[in-house]
């Protein structure tokens, strides 16, 4: 433990690599919580049921799912730098397909624009983390994601301030009568007609501004050297490395754990807003509470980057877990804000389980991490899965969140099972690998 400390968590001679690496968890983040509230948004421009409008998130993580392992097999055959590269022209390229899209306004069409956007973020994610992981000591390895990895939030703060300021509020469609109904439900064809083609134009600008501020980084990372971790980055057979990595129960939990983590961040982020519309509340208005989520994650990141240096990774990833349980038991069966202050304070306790998860996975895997790292970012599948299956309970009684009740709970408020359950999932694993651990560095 003492020797943990000591250890540098990142060296001098890599810190401007670092840095600019650490950017690209911004960019990603932006990505992401720019996207959640547009579930609802397409929702109600292109009049959508849950569930189609849930095929936002399905497309999108979707990507993470179709391009990971291609990344990693990528990865070892050339370099993490141009695995970035290569990641940072597909993310460029998706987001600037949302031009053609909102001109031909044909919901498909978004849906393979955000598809290819993140096969890009599919090979980011993949090349990024595990290159942090290898800018230095592997005792500290864990400290060093958590620490990149807190730069994610602020990405994400920031793609959810832009959807709040320049998208949401300029909406059209989410306009509403006196009486609190939709006014874009009472418009004629033609009349609905000018607003889709506003709205969707709306939406379309911030994606399109955003590949090129891709492209910036693409030409900023291309002409400047990288270091290079000669472990991780010798090709390996991809048969044989997968085989040992899936000898490891270590690592087949993590990746397990990590699947029902990402489902339950992209449910409590994504369903936020139906969950505030259930009791009356607009989509820019919740945006704010979409805004104080992500800056409790970010204190806790920030929180839980500093427990680590004196709590085991497991028992700490354990404890987090139970506290959103917790939070995610008041959601569900106390309707109104305080299930809505609840439901944010869930992003507090979520906020060190993707990178924990995935240094734990990672750790003693050597050159098996790149395709080890695959595997975790594939586990981003499920964020696509889970958020479907809660559209489909908001189905249940109706297109509203109110029309049935369950338990004795709005059918919004119920829906929240499943991050409940996936929290759970969270807590096995840490508990698992809390037992696993040497006695001598448990806290």
């Amino acid at each position: 433990m003492h020797q943990r400390q000591k250890t540098p968590i990142v060296s001098k001679k890599v810190i401007v690599p670092f840095v600019l690496i650490t950017s690209l968890f911004a960019l990603w983040g932006f990505a992401n919580d720019i996207t959640n509230p547009m579930v609802s948004a397409f929702k109600k421009v292109l009049e959508l049921d849950n569930f189609q409008a849930s095929l936002v998130q399905f497309a999108f993580y979707g990507g993470y799912f179709t391009m990971a392992l291609p990344a990693a097999i990528f990865v070892n055959r050339f370099s993490y730098k141009k695995g970035i590269i290569l990641g940072l022209a597909l993310y460029a390229t998706g987001a600037m397909l949302f031009y053609p899209a909102a001109a031909y306004e044909e919901f498909n069409f978004f849906l393979a624009a955000l598809y290819i956007l993140t096969f890009g973020l599919a090979f980011l994610e993949t090349t990024a983390n595990p290159y942090i992981l290898s800018m230095g000591s592997e005792d500290t390895a864990t400290q060093r994601l958590n620490l990149a990895q807190a730069f994610n939030p602020v990405g994400a703060l920031l793609g959810l301030l832009v959807a709040q300021k320049f998208i949401l509020s300029s909406l059209r469609s989410d306009d509403t009568l006196p009486d609190g109904s939709s006014a874009y439900t009472t418009l004629s064809d033609s009349a609905k007609a000018v607003v889709r083609t506003s709205d969707l134009a709306v939406i379309r600008d911030p994606y399109v501004l955003l590949g090129l501020v891709v492209l910036i980084f693409l030409v900023v990372i291309a002409i400047l050297k990288m270091p290079q971790n000669k472990e991780q980055e010798n090709k390996v057979a991809v048969g044989k490395s997968i085989k040992r990595l899936f000898k490891s129960n270590k690592f087949v939990g993590g990746v397990v754990a990590q699947a029902f983590y990402v489902g339950a961040q992209i449910m409590c982020w994504t369903y936020l807003y139906q969950y505030a519309e259930s009791f009356g509340m607009d989509n820019a208005t919740a945006v704010n509470f979409g805004i104080a989520a992500l800056i409790l994650f970010l204190v806790g990141r920030a929180t839980g980057t500093l427990l680590l240096k004196y709590i085991d990774s497991g028992k700490l990833l354990r404890l987090f877990a139970i506290g959103a349980c917790l939070c995610t038991l008041v959601t569900i069966f106390v309707p109104g804000m305080v299930g809505l202050f609840a439901l944010v304070m869930v992003s507090f306790f979520m906020s060190i389980m993707f990178p924990t998860i995935y240094g734990i996975a990672l750790e003693g895997q050597g050159e098996d991490a790149k395709f080890g790292a695959a595997f975790l970012v594939m586990a981003i599948v499920g964020g696509a899965l889970m958020p479907t299956l809660q559209g489909v309970i908001l189905d249940m009684g109706g297109v509203g969140y109110t029309d049935l009740e369950i338990l004795g709970v709005p059918e919004v408020n119920f829906s929240f099972i499943l991050p409940l359950i996936c929290f759970l999932v969270v807590a096995g694993y840490g508990h698992y690998v809390f037992k696993l651990s040497p006695k001598t560095m448990r806290s």
